[in-house]
């Protein structure tokens, strides 16, 4: 059984940390000085199987509204709807706030997304060298 819940321990913090250490540094040879930006800023969330953290993602306001961001799974869990639960989670709790919500999603993923609400908007454009596309929130 997959449970999302905001992270309120800096136990919590450190679990998402290193999952995002690993699927962001480490599989994905993004720049760690990159990965590290708006931390104090954001809301995180952690899913857990059994009480093992297994997937993480934050969203933060900005100039745009809210973007959501840093949907991480581990490799090993990849396909259990562990991202949908965590999206749908943020989605549920940033509804309230009635502000743009938005992504940058990674070209591969942007089908994902897509299936939940968000259309793709502008240009491709690369960050972390990975190719993206900005997506914004529709639909509930």
């Amino acid at each position: 059984m997959i449970e999302v819940r905001l992270i309120e321990t800096s136990a919590e913090l450190s679990a998402a940390h290193n999952i995002r250490k690993e699927v962001f540094v480490i599989e994905q040879e993004c720049p760690e000085d990159i990965e590290w930006e708006f931390e104090e800023e954001s809301t995180h969330y952690l899913a857990l199987e059994n009480n093992i953290p297994v997937g993480t993602s934050r969203w933060r306001y900005t100039a745009d509204g809210i973007k959501m961001e840093r949907f991480a799974v581990i490799k090993e869990m990849r396909g259990k709807n562990i991202g949908a639960a965590l999206l749908l989670k943020m989605l549920s709790d940033t509804k309230q706030f009635n502000k743009t919500i938005y992504l940058h999603a990674q070209t591969h993923a942007a089908g994902f997304y897509e299936k939940y609400g968000f259309s793709a908007v502008g240009e491709l454009f690369w960050e972390a060298d990975i190719e993206h596309v900005k997506m914004k929130f529709t639909h509930y």
